[in-house]
């Protein structure tokens, strides 16, 4: 497929990393200044625009509903007669390292906890408990993987089904043809996409350095965790350059897939040596709860309420859904390479009820365990999720047997899961710079991985996770506006297809 507007991959690939360095350098040099624009600008486009961006996510959700029930359902992304690549096993097991990661370590405990102190001013503690739960569930559940699902399904239509690549830019000219102006904003579809991507992987990788700096200083028994910030950053640099520089086969995976089973191995051994009973019980009704009121809740925008709750719901629920938008190009191309041969009906099942059946029990237990400190406990949890939300789960360990093995191996799988984020990342980009070429060469690969380094370091600097979130959404701002886009252009192809 040609260049949109004439443009090669290099005028792509100069003005992303100029853009994506420009970046880097101001968090550097001024990480105060670049943070407080961001926060300033996203509170304005939250003030104005939030109830658009929980009408997208909510409506991406129906999109991917409708697709899943409707005659498209049976359209395999590729030739018909094509078979999926890897077994289902296998691919969801992929789907889990694509989109979730170092995110479910970080907040386990420490978001269920931080809308329970917010919540509890203003409902019982035990019902404030069940709905920070629900909140959890509604940020990362069925809207999140929405959003990655419909645009993953986008990108793969338009590469296996239509004969495009795996870039933005291809719904766009497949279904709007080559006009000028639809070549100029494909072009620029990339362009805001490389971004997104690097800026929203730097963000992870920054939360990643923080949360295990928090957990090394614990076992080292260093009292000022920041001293191991450097160290672990440059331990990570290296460990992402080495994989950069060579081919991208199935060790990565294996890195990925090692990171998850520890994940559900910590969380199996915490619900079973844990209160069992109150964390199950709290599972199957929190359930419940979401299952039964996540499609009007998506629609919630906080209008009537004061500016304690508004802020609180555009620092976390909006938040998310524009973190999540500025992922789904990375997720998306991921998943999509991933998915070729597969019925749209078993894409959207696969991408989006899965994983969001593991957010509930990831955070029901997580959760659980928190508010059985806060409410039968002496609370401890709480206190420490005020001060320092890198500490929380890890203090949850130090409660249990063997913490020292346990906070170990959740240090191992942060690391893991950043690493593999970052190599990942690195690939992407650079295929996006090269044009679509799914091999770019190491020294591309490894120029994004330096830029991905820089803009951690930058995010790190900003030393803020909820500043880093409002750089993050920043940076996917635009995408508010193109997924809808693309979302048309989808139909218009599909349309076309059933009717020939």
């Amino acid at each position: 497929m040609s260049q949109p507007n004439g443009k090669g991959p290099g005028s792509l690939l100069v003005i992303a990393l100029a853009i994506s360095a420009s970046i880097a350098l101001w968090g550097l040099l001024d990480p105060t200044g670049l943070g407080e624009l961001a926060s300033k600008a996203v509170s304005v486009q939250f003030d104005s625009r939030g109830w658009f961006i929980m009408l997208e996510a909510s409506g991406l959700l129906f999109v991917a509903i409708f697709l899943s029930l409707s005659r498209f359902g049976h359209i395999r992304l590729g030739p018909d007669d094509a078979e999926p690549e890897f077994s289902t096993p296998a691919w969801i097991a992929m789907l889990f390292a694509a989109g979730m990661g170092v995110g479910l370590l970080f907040y386990g405990a420490a978001e269920p906890l931080t809308h329970f102190e917010t919540l509890r001013q203003f409902s019982p503690d035990s019902k404030a408990a069940g709905e920070a739960l629900f909140v959890t569930y509604l940020n990362w559940g069925f809207h999140a993987w929405a959003i990655y699902g419909v645009v993953a399904l986008i990108i793969a239509f338009f590469a296996f089904r239509r004969g495009g690549n795996l870039l933005l830019s291809a719904p766009l000219l497949d279904a709007l043809g080559t006009a000028p102006w639809v070549r100029g904003m494909a072009w620029l579809f990339d362009l805001l996409s490389i971004v997104a991507i690097a800026v929203g992987l730097a963000g992870s990788l920054a939360m990643g350095v923080f949360q295990i700096q928090a957990g090394l200083a614990g076992l080292l028994g260093v009292e000022e965790p920041a001293t191991l910030t450097l160290p672990i950053f440059v331990a990570m640099c290296i460990a992402f350059t080495i994989p950069l520089r060579r081919d991208l086969g199935d060790g990565m995976a294996k890195l990925s897939n090692a990171a998850m089973l520890i994940a559900i191995g910590l969380l199996a051994y915490l619900v079973i040596l844990g209160p069992t009973s109150y964390i199950m019980n709290g599972i199957v009704s929190g359930f419940g709860r979401y299952l039964f009121h996540v499609l009007p809740a998506g629609f919630s925008t906080v209008e009537f309420f004061g500016p304690e709750i508004v802020n609180w719901f555009q620092d976390w629920t909006l938040n998310y859904m524009i973190w999540w938008l500025a992922w789904s190009p990375f997720v998306g191309i991921f998943v999509a390479r991933i998915s070729r041969g597969r019925t749209i009906r078993e894409f959207l099942a696969g991408v989006i009820v899965v994983p969001t059946l593991f957010s509930i029990l990831w955070f029901g237990g997580f959760g659980g365990l928190g508010f059985f400190d806060a409410l039968r406990q002496e609370a401890a949890l709480s206190a420490i999720n005020q001060q320092n939300l890198d500490a929380t789960t890890f203090a949850l360990l130090e409660k249990f047997p063997l913490d020292m093995v346990t906070r170990t191996a959740t240090v191992v799988a942060a690391f893991l899961f950043v690493v593999t984020s970052v190599v990942s990342a690195g690939f992407t980009l650079a295929m996006i710079g090269a044009g679509g070429d799914e091999n770019p060469s190491p020294r591309l690969r490894t120029i994004w991985g330096g830029v991905l380094g820089a803009l951690g370091l930058a995010m790190i600097f900003v030393g803020d996770i909820g500043v880093v979130r409002s750089i993050i959404a920043l940076s996917a701002i635009a995408f508010v506006f193109i997924v809808p886009v693309l979302v048309i252009c989808l139909f218009r192809s599909l349309g076309r297809e059933t009717r020939s």
